[in-house]
């Protein structure tokens, strides 16, 4: 018998990432408070978010292996969370307009039957496009990123507002390192091909 595999998200593009693996599992929502702590470094709080969520839902899974993800993006060490709203959104990108960003992209696999725990964080450059004011209006008015960290969806028309995209998994700049994910789940003895 397999063991289940738990993705530990309520994000489609994660679901729809994970489903490119061609493996069988389950999306639960981890229900956790995602704010960094004081003093804490961006790849720190991404890291300790995404083990977070994996923890979480493995005490209501202890039999499944578990995936947890964050993601932080930064501006000159400034995290840049989620706008959550049209305001927010505008001043992220107003901000960050012909300026390059650092998206932290966590990644946990968990497994609570041996306690064995893999993590890392996969950094993502991403270059913005010196937009005027009204193209970013259009942007957010078209696209609506507002629970995406930095306000950039790559994964729909935001490709129009990058100018450059610099990493080792373009996956991670969606929030789900893939080629970091087959390792691990190597390591726990799943092979995806």
């Amino acid at each position: 018998m397999t063991i289940p595999l738990i993705l530990a998200s309520s994000s489609i593009y994660r679901r729809e990432l994970l489903t490119r693996l061609q493996l069988p599992f389950t999306c639960i929502s981890p229900e956790v408070d995602e704010i960094s702590l004081a003093n804490e470094l961006p790849q720190e709080t991404a890291l300790r978010l995404a083990q977070l969520k994996a923890k979480k839902v493995s005490l209501s899974h202890p039999n499944a292996l578990i995936i947890g993800c964050d993601q932080v993006a930064t501006l000159d060490n400034i995290q840049l969370g989620k706008p959550l709203n049209h305001a927010n959104a505008s001043k992220q990108l107003r901000m960050m307009r012909g300026r390059e960003v650092v998206f932290h992209s966590a990644l946990c696999l968990y497994n609570p039957i041996t306690g064995n725990m893999q993590a890392e964080v996969v950094p993502y450059l991403v270059q913005f496009r010196d937009l005027s004011d009204a193209q970013i209006e259009n942007y957010l008015t078209k696209e609506q990123p507002y629970y995406c960290a930095g306000s950039a969806k790559s994964e729909g028309l935001g490709i129009a507002i990058i100018e450059k995209m610099t990493g080792e998994d373009p996956n991670a700049l969606i929030g789900l390192p893939l080629i970091k994910l087959v390792g691990m789940l190597k390591n726990e003895n799943i092979s995806v091909i």
